[in-house]
């Protein structure tokens, strides 16, 4: 007679470090993946790697030079992290730019809302084993590029926006060349979002994959493409209608399936919204006087008080709080919350049951920025006193 034998399989729970180098992008971010088997149970999410003391610094300086500072937090989002500290100056001195200069200030944050956009679903095509097609859009990502070089003067870090306007007016020629490779982009990007929606491997990929409810978006606080992926209409622009905002029209763009595969949509959607904008703005732009001040003029000196502004910066809404003493040219605060902050923070929930292979693909659909979330500020309760920490004391998690 035959025996048989009964073997029992015990799960064992194996804890998986993703980074903080790995496939999912290009900064330092440490996910502790624990699954069993190929499924992931539980996700922590450990930040801290590329701390720079932006906030630290800004208290340092003075309140024209933190113009630069802050618009180096992220590459990127250069212009949008400058706009919203210009932004809160001008409220402490009540000025106001003319009408040209918001415009062309929207033209810059859209620009970069493109080239940024674009990236990350580059990236997204690449993770999911497309390089080709990342290649292209990256190929065709140097139209917007070059559109904001010609704009502002340089590709990437612009410090375009200055107190009461910007340092650079464009000319009729400048306003064509821009207006021609916007065309030009156009088409391709609707090239792009077309094989996004058709393409079977990324289809599999993305369809289903790290799906947000509406009310999960909401009660973790999650902002940008992000939420609006799950039809939540946040939108700073929306909302706030600073600088020129509420003179251009466009959509706003939501969608309700709430995966990966929705919220690279929603970028592509924006893009495509972006770049109608632009155009807009071309073709209807204010002649209402010189937008570049004359730095010489304007105060050195600001009276006691605070501001909060927030912009819509291209992965979400994006807050600065700004308080002057009035005793000095140095401001007494400067907080920043970028939106990767909530996204990235705030998102661990978003992985448990998918396979590992789906780790950086939802990692990737956040658009994460590292070096935006970064910063810290350490406060004794008892004593109501700020102290500092070295890269050992901060690296050790013990002050």
């Amino acid at each position: 007679m035959g025996v048989t034998k009964i073997v029992e399989i015990s799960v064992v729970t194996a804890e998986i470090p993703v980074g903080p180098q790995h496939p999912a992008l290009h900064e330092p971010l440490l996910l502790k993946v624990y699954a069993e088997g190929e499924e992931v149970v539980k996700v922590e999410v450990n930040t801290g790697y590329n701390h720079r003391g932006i906030e630290r610094l800004c208290e340092r300086n003075t309140f024209y030079r933190d113009i630069f500072i802050v618009g180096r937090v992220c590459g990127i989002c250069n212009a949008v992290h400058t706009n919203c500290y210009v932004r809160a100056l001008e409220q402490l001195l009540d000025l106001h730019p003319n009408r040209r200069a918001q415009y062309l200030r929207v033209l810059a944050m859209e620009l970069e809302r493109v080239h940024s956009h674009m990236l990350i679903n580059a990236v997204m095509a690449e993770i999911v084993g497309f390089e080709t097609l990342f290649m292209q859009i990256m190929l065709d990502r140097e139209k917007v590029m070059k559109a904001k070089e010609i704009l502002t003067g340089s590709r990437v870090m612009a410090d375009y926006v200055m107190v009461g306007g910007v340092r650079r007016d464009i000319d009729e020629e400048k306003r064509q060349r821009i207006r021609e490779l916007l065309l030009k982009l156009g088409p391709r990007i609707e090239y792009y979002r077309k094989v996004f929606e058709e393409d079977e491997t990324i289809v599999k990929r993305l369809v289903g994959v790290g799906r947000i409810s509406y009310g999960e978006a909401t009660s973790h606080s999650l902002v940008g493409p992000v939420a609006r992926g799950s039809g939540v209409k946040i939108d700073s622009r929306v909302s706030d209608k600073y600088d020129a905002y509420g003179e251009i029209p466009f959509n706003l763009v939501t969608r309700s399936e709430g995966d990966s595969w929705a919220r690279m949509m929603v970028r592509w959607d924006e893009a495509l919204e972006s770049i109608e904008m632009s155009i807009y703005i071309l073709e209807h732009l204010p002649s209402d006087g010189d937008p570049v001040p004359d730095e010489r003029r304007l105060p050195r000196r600001f009276p006691p008080g605070e501001a909060y502004t927030r912009v819509e910066a291209q992965r979400g809404e994006l807050t600065y709080y700004v308080m002057s003493d009035g005793k000095g040219q140095n401001p007494y605060r400067v907080k920043i919350r970028t939106p990767s902050f909530n996204n990235i923070i705030n998102s661990a929930f978003m992985y448990i049951g998918h396979s590992l292979a789906d780790v950086p693909v939802i990692l990737a659909s956040l658009d994460p920025c590292i070096s935006c979330m970064e910063r810290v500020t350490v406060i004794d309760l008892e004593k109501n006193t700020r102290y500092r920490l070295d890269l050992k004391q901060l690296a050790g998690g013990k002050p």
